[in-house]
């Protein structure tokens, strides 16, 4: 029975979206939109998100699908909180520029100029670097370096500063893109400084307060205590888990914004109609035009229509030119969380989608979609491309992990006794972490800064362990230890590409 629905509900959806195509494709919106939703939450197990769309000023959808924690029947609605990740840099980024237009400071004052201890292991970078370099990542860090050591850790957001010295820069100063939560960090700083508030008071009084975002938090911290929010979730040896929040507001200007659809679509209206509610100017349109303007390129970006463009960066914002229109967008991730905010200026149109597992790409795909019904294009179904992607990219990591296990599984001695591999290590940047033995052959790792971290290690044989770290986000990898004269000298540790692409050797001091 379950079967013929499903099947019956397929062959409608695609009446629908037929007849769309025909007629008038921003039509999707209005007659399939609900169908399209419930086909992806389940195809991409995503237990709750949230849409809304804005059109000339006014509200087209605002919506909640599905339930806010696995396993229970709570509702998605408007109002429920998601963490929003790296979307908290637009307002970061915009509230800078607002400083600016009101003759606060400057965007291109040298950081030294706020915050004189900021240092880059590069020194001249170092006394060079504007806080325009801070919020186009243009430090010369490779994306996400140094991102395990500052990542959901217990180091505050002056702890991250004075580290920041200490990341070796992949590439010269200002010579290529890199993403960076930690140059986001430092700009926050810079506020308290100009305006005489924090941070996250100064959101507060500039744009949750007059734009009636009441639900708005700035701190991570603070979302386990909402009465209406939604619970992270990702996938587990492929079971979808809830899991716990994030603690990321060490690096708050980056990454720890908590919001609902219904504050952010005051936000984005704000935006699309030149900073004005009403008859009020809350943002000036000089910030807004600011955080817009192109800083530096990123890279190509490969459309799965065909379409190949360049995509640039201005300050917190992607930019992308696509069908005719320029797209101003940012993605946010967080643990268990997936969310993207489009804008398309001249077109008045603004998208905003949330989801509460960040093990999908239908955050991206319904973006597509939604700018392609407005667009008048055809009917692609980018979320049945993407999930096919997707699958075949897990069935991948899956068959290498399992091949991992079987090696497990034959027990294969290390090369020299387990307890020559306990002890203490360090990394320059990072700091301490200690190895101690398990059961049999295994060991187990634990961070000075991830304290409630661990990672589980199972002899492949010689000198490489099988590593699992406790939590799902830092992922599974191989760790080689080095010797040299008979004895261990070092180790390699590499977490999840998304949280950090580069290894950490950590040398045994002890």
């Amino acid at each position: 029975m379950k079967k013929k629905l499903m099947l019956f509900t397929c062959c409608l959806l695609s009446v629908v979206l037929a007849q769309s195509q025909n007629i008038n494709r921003s039509s999707f919106t209005k007659d399939s939109l609900n169908i399209y939703m419930n086909l992806a939450l389940t195809g991409w197990r995503i237990p709750g998100a949230a849409v809304c769309i804005i059109k000339d000023d006014k509200i087209v959808v605002m919506k909640g699908y599905g339930i806010k924690e696995l396993g229970m029947m709570n509702k998605v609605d408007e109002n429920t909180l998601f963490m929003i990740g790296a979307n908290t840099e637009t307002f970061t980024a915009t509230a800078l520029a607002m400083l600016q237009s009101n003759n606060r400071l400057s965007l291109d004052d040298k950081i030294t100029k706020y915050l004189p201890e900021f240092k880059l292991d590069n020194k001249t970078a170092g006394e060079q670097a504007t806080i325009r370099d801070l919020l186009c990542h243009h430090l010369g860090f490779e994306s996400f370096q140094g991102n395990f050591t500052f990542y959901n850790t217990n180091l505050t957001n002056r702890q991250i500063i004075e580290k920041m010295g200490g990341i070796k820069a992949a590439y010269p100063f200002r010579t290529k893109w890199g993403y960076s939560n930690a140059a986001y960090a430092v700009a926050g700083e810079i506020i308290p400084w100009v305006a005489g508030k924090t941070w996250e008071d100064y959101l507060r009084g500039a744009f949750f307060s007059p734009l009636g975002m009441r639900n708005t938090q700035t701190f991570t911290k603070d979302m386990p205590y909402s009465s209406n929010r939604t619970v992270p979730h990702t996938l587990v040896d492929g079971r979808l888990t809830a899991i716990p929040y994030a603690q990321l507001d060490g690096l708050a200007p980056a990454v720890s914004i908590c919001s609902s659809i219904n504050d952010l679509s005051k936000w984005v209206m704000a935006l699309l109609n030149d900073g004005k509610v009403g008859n009020k100017q809350v943002i000036p349109p000089a910030a807004i035009a600011a955080t817009y303007q192109q800083q530096d390129v990123v890279g190509n970006v490969h459309r799965l229509n065909g379409e190949t463009d360049e995509q640039q960066y201005g300050l917190g914002w992607f930019l992308e030119n696509y069908a005719g229109h320029h797209l101003v967008m940012n993605n946010g991730r967080a643990n268990g969380y997936l969310s993207s905010i489009t804008l398309v200026p001249q077109e008045h149109l603004g998208i905003i989608i949330l989801t509460n597992t960040d093990q999908n790409l239908l955050f991206e795909a319904l973006r597509w979609e939604i700018l392609d019904a407005f667009f008048k294009m055809p009917y692609r179904n980018y979320s049945e491309m993407y999930l096919k992607r997707y699958k075949t990219n897990e069935a991948k990591k899956l068959l290498i992990d399992k091949r991992l296990r079987d090696s497990v599984a034959l027990n294969l001695s290390p090369a020299m006794a387990i307890n020559n591999y306990t002890g203490r290590y360090t990394n320059e940047l990072y700091g301490n972490m200690t190895v101690t033995q398990g059961e049999n052959n295994n060991l187990e790792i634990r961070f000075e800064h991830h304290p409630k971290m661990y990672v589980h290690l199972q002899p492949l044989g010689g000198n490489r362990f099988y590593a699992t770290f406790s939590d799902p986000e830092y992922g599974k990898a191989v760790f080689p230890f080095i010797f040299q004269n008979g004895r261990i000298t070092s180790v390699r540790v590499k977490v999840n590409d998304e949280v950090e692409r580069s290894p950490y050797d950590f040398k045994k001091v002890e």
